[in-house]
């Protein structure tokens, strides 16, 4: 009688643990974000030069656990490369993503990271990182999404001027669910 029970018992938990709809999923994302300057050559109206110039490229990757419909964290690793400052950076950073609305698997969320900046020359030394950001996810076929984002980033670098650089870019990307 106690190995029937002891089945029993074993046989609808399994059943309940499987039979569970599963609310979080893991994803991969990946993007590419270009920050935008004034042009020095640009001496105003009439010439042939733009107004903005590219100032800066920024990579990223990372992997993350979308939770529910509303919250996303991920970890994320880049190389950034600042051409008028030569600054070339590595930031490592934690993001927490939460989705404003959701309209036909569609989402325009806001996202807050915080991490560390690593320099691989010396001649800054290493720093932290802080980025704040809003973008749309575009659902895709099957598990493929598109990103559009707008971000802020704050790179700390002791020795710098005014110990940071700040910069505002647009990116684009993919997340895969």
């Amino acid at each position: 009688m106690k190995q029937i029970l002891l089945f029993i018992i074993i046989f609808c938990g399994t059943q309940t643990l499987v039979s569970q709809e599963k609310k979080g999923t893991p994803f991969f994302t990946s993007s590419l974000n270009f920050t935008f300057g004034r042009n020095e050559f640009d001496e105003g109206f009439g010439d042939d030069e733009p107004f903005l110039a590219p100032a800066a490229v920024l990579i990223r990757a990372g992997f993350g656990y979308q939770f529910n419909k509303r919250f996303a964290a991920s970890f994320n690793a880049g190389f950034d490369h600042h051409w008028k400052e030569s600054i070339n950076a590595i930031p490592t950073y934690g993001t927490l993503r939460y989705n404003i609305a959701e309209k036909h698997d569609n989402s325009l969320f806001i996202e807050s990271s915080i991490g560390k900046m690593w320099r691989p020359s010396d001649k800054y030394p290493d720093g932290n990182y802080y980025g704040f950001g809003i973008g749309l996810q575009i659902s895709g076929e099957k598990r493929w999404n598109t990103l559009l984002k707008l971000d802020f980033h704050r790179k700390t670098i002791p020795g710098f001027e005014n110990s940071r650089l700040d910069s505002v870019s647009l990116g684009f990307g993919f997340s895969f669910f």
